[in-house]
């Protein structure tokens, strides 16, 4: 399987595809260009990040020393259109930066949101799945 071929799935498998809005959050040099590269190419445009409307998926690379986790899941969260989806990048297991699950699993909630799926996103990058928890108005 080719490089690109392999990088393209890598959108497939985050449900990002051809006309989404994916505004990107956490951007350092240390990110998985081929990741980038491959939403870009399946979106068919450039990731945004300053984004004035809302967004499809958010792309938020988190490490531990970036901050307090529920705030900036907060302020993601903001940028969402209605049943958009966060895809929280934190560095792997042994990686500089990496943060235990059970950090997101208990920040998600806190945030007004709910931990759905993970999977390997790319070599040094592992992916949380955050969608927005829907709580009925009470009457």
């Amino acid at each position: 399987m080719t490089s690109t071929a392999k990088s393209t799935g890598i959108a497939d498998r985050l449900g990002i595809g051809q006309g989404m809005v994916v505004q990107e959050f956490g951007f350092d040099d240390d990110v998985d260009m081929e990741l980038r590269t491959a939403v870009e190419q399946a979106i068919g445009s450039g990731l945004v990040d300053d984004h004035e409307g809302v967004t499809d998926v958010a792309l938020l690379w988190f490490r531990e020393d970036d901050g307090e986790l529920v705030d900036t899941l907060v302020d993601t969260r903001g940028a969402l259109s209605p049943g958009g989806i966060i895809w929280m990048l934190t560095p792997k297991t042994g990686r500089h930066g990496y943060i235990e699950p059970s950090d997101i699993a208990e920040a998600a909630p806190t945030a007004g949101l709910a931990a759905t799926a993970s999977l390997s996103a790319a070599p040094d990058w592992a992916g949380t799945r955050l969608v927005t928890v829907h709580n009925p108005k009470k009457r």
